[in-house]
């Protein structure tokens, strides 16, 4: 019924008259009580009121009360939200049409008697008016009821972002659950919106069995990776569906602005890695704040997240670079997006560019034109088998795109260039690694350049990032498999996309002359343990339900993968996240004649066998081998 009457075209329409009658028929009410309480509660003496004096004060009554409730707002509130600050306004609301009415009869020298009438009858309204709003809640909740049976569900953290999530279910018409209370480890016993807190996680056992618990929503912002890797294995013990509840900013609206649920299913990436890094923001800010900040490869992965932790920095201009045009409209639409929506600042100037690494000429006229200060270089081909295809793409973009790039940042005296690199480019057995162990070179061999600070980052695979393993595997899932793994041994290093970005920003504040970071990436991960924890979370039995096949090494791929080159010297930096490698003994002669080798190569369209070759030796730090 409430449905049918709040859903109505007109009730849509004339929503804030409407509410403002039924406020005001409320104050009449009022009145009307508390003339009868001063009068004894005594109705045979109701009629000694003049009834034109009568119709003139409620008209000043309803007059003055109007303009209070408009002045405040009290109608733009939504009722299902009712909460301290619409109590706040209805209260001021009243309190100030209350004051003006005592005001007008001790200036209009009327009967005193009236004042005590004005001060009960405020009191009553604001009772009233809050209640009917809360009456309005229950009612709502109960024409929400169903006969239909809701799982039981456990909300894990009573904190701030407990509250949050209760409340949204309680409001939100789509979520059919039951929620039987609360779980904490620190706040066991209490009491959160009128639901308990039942027990601790240890105790989830016990309270699955005693209130039939089926699910388990995970509202804890502040966990850290290990703390929800623990619950969530405790729920997966247990037999719970598990859910985790995102930010608060996202609860309520996707991208389409549709309602959407405030928890969703927990991914890979919940658990691995080890979380938002704490920055040293001032350090980072030094070098970042009122600058002009190119990013290359702009439109990957990391390049991409680079740019949107750069934008927390307030940069004075971000110049995007990339040659995928798709990746960087997105990402400029979603700065925009942002912008409006207050969440970046939006006196920053962004610039998105189509430009190749390749192009020399054209890299140098952008430098000229926008002047960067800080330029991180992300561009770069990253797939192993596909370079394996075609080495010599990998040599042109990875070798001779960053050359360019290096040169460009010296010529025009760029601050600071900060380069990204992998750990694919430590004792190589590919030609992607082997060109990207060659850009360290060229980093080492230009470093001391006099003009601008260099540096790398090196680190391992990133989760998520395009074309990385997690997504393959969740495709994989949802055609319902098999998974395929190279080798049921084979382990990897995993940092979440976010992670990197901000390790990269805090490494770049160490540039100096070519100095190589490496990032500290945690434990290594068993690609079988990877592929089975996300078959479990996606709902499914490994092995029974979705089976993982193992296809054998792709070319080029290693086994075990590594983060340090032998005879590398690594130091901690005051982040104990970064280790610092420092610069090798390597001259721009000797790079440039390894280039002059590789582009004679290229002139001469060699065999992939001879350009693998040829790659692998060149990055020897010994004599250069000629082709």
């Amino acid at each position: 019924m409430l449905n049918i009457i709040f859903n109505n075209l007109i009730y849509k329409k004339y929503r804030g008259l409407i509410l403002c009658i039924g406020d005001l028929c409320v104050v009449i009410l009022s009145f009307l009580l508390s003339y009868w309480a001063r009068m004894d509660f005594n109705i045979t003496r109701i009629g000694e009121v003049n009834l034109g004096t009568a119709l003139i004060g409620f008209g000043i009554v309803l007059t003055v009360y109007t303009i209070c409730f408009l002045a405040f707002k009290i109608y733009k509130s939504l009722w299902k939200y009712i909460g301290l600050v619409e109590t706040l306004r209805i209260g001021m609301a009243v309190v100030c049409a209350s004051a003006i009415l005592i005001a007008l009869v001790l200036l209009c020298s009327i009967n005193s008697f009236y004042i005590s009438i004005i001060f009960t009858a405020g009191l009553l309204a604001v009772l009233m008016m809050f209640n009917m709003r809360l009456l309005y809640r229950l009612l709502r909740r109960y024409s929400m009821k169903s006969g239909l049976p809701k799982e039981n569900v456990v909300i894990i953290g009573a904190g701030d972002g407990g509250y949050i999530l209760l409340k949204e279910i309680l409001q939100n018409e789509k979520m059919h659950v039951n929620v039987v209370g609360f779980v904490d480890d620190q706040r066991v016993n209490k009491m959160i919106s009128g639901y308990n807190v039942l027990g601790s996680t240890y105790d989830l056992p016990e309270l699955v069995a005693k209130y039939h618990v089926t699910s388990a929503y995970i509202a804890i912002p502040s966990a850290s990776k290990g703390d929800l890797r623990r619950i969530n294995d405790l729920c997966q013990s247990l037999k719970l569906k598990t859910k985790i509840m995102r930010e608060a900013d996202s609860l309520l609206e996707d991208e389409l602005g549709k309602r959407r649920y405030p928890v969703e299913d927990i991914s890979i990436e919940d658990l691995l890695g080890r979380g938002e890094i704490h920055l040293e923001q001032h350090e980072v800010s030094s070098y970042l704040c009122d600058r002009v900040v190119c990013v290359t490869g702009a439109g990957g992965s990391i390049g991409s997240e680079l740019c949107r932790q750069i934008m927390r920095f307030r940069p004075k201009q971000l110049v995007m670079i990339d040659i995928n045009e798709n990746n960087l409209y997105m990402l400029e639409q979603e700065f925009y997006r942002s912008q409006r929506h207050g969440k970046v600042d939006s006196g920053i100037k962004m610039v998105s560019l189509i430009v190749s690494i390749r192009d020399e000429a054209a890299l140098h006229q952008v430098f000229e034109q926008y002047h960067p200060e800080v330029v991180f270089h992300a561009a770069a081909h990253k797939h192993v088998p596909l370079m394996e295809t075609r080495p010599q793409e990998a040599i042109k973009n990875n070798v001779f795109g960053t050359h360019h790039v290096i040169r460009a940042c010296i010529a025009n005296r760029v601050s600071r260039f900060i380069m990204i690199s992998t750990d694919k480019a430590v004792n190589p057995t590919n030609v992607m690694g082997a060109t990207k162990r060659m850009t360290e070179m060229l980093l080492q061999a230009y470093g001391d350049n006099g003009v601008t600070k260099m540096a790398a980052v090196r680190f391992g695979n990133v989760l998520g990032s395009n074309g990385s393993v997690i997504p393959i595997f969740k495709e994989q899932i949802a055609e319902g498999g098999p998974i395929t793994i190279t080798d049921k041994r084979i382990i990897r290093y995993f940092m979440t996309i976010p992670e990197a970005a901000q390790l990269v920003l805090q490494a770049g504040f160490y540039a100096d002359k070519g100095e190589i970071f490496v990032l500290d990436m945690g434990e290594p991960v068993k690609i079988l343990d990877l592929a089975e924890k996300m078959i479990r979370l996606s709902g499914y039995k490994p092995y029974e339900d979705i089976d993982i096949v193992e296809i054998g090494l792709r070319p080029g791929e290693k086994m075990y993968e590594e983060l340090h080159l032998y005879g590398e010297t690594a130091t901690k930096t005051k982040n104990n996240l970064i280790s610092k490698i420092n610069v090798m003994q390597i001259t721009k002669a000797q790079v440039e004649e390894k280039l002059s080798l590789l582009s004679q190569a290229l002139s001469e369209e060699h065999d992939k066998q001879d350009y693998r070759k040829l790659m692998l030796e060149l990055i020897q730090t010994g004599e250069v081998v000629q082709a």
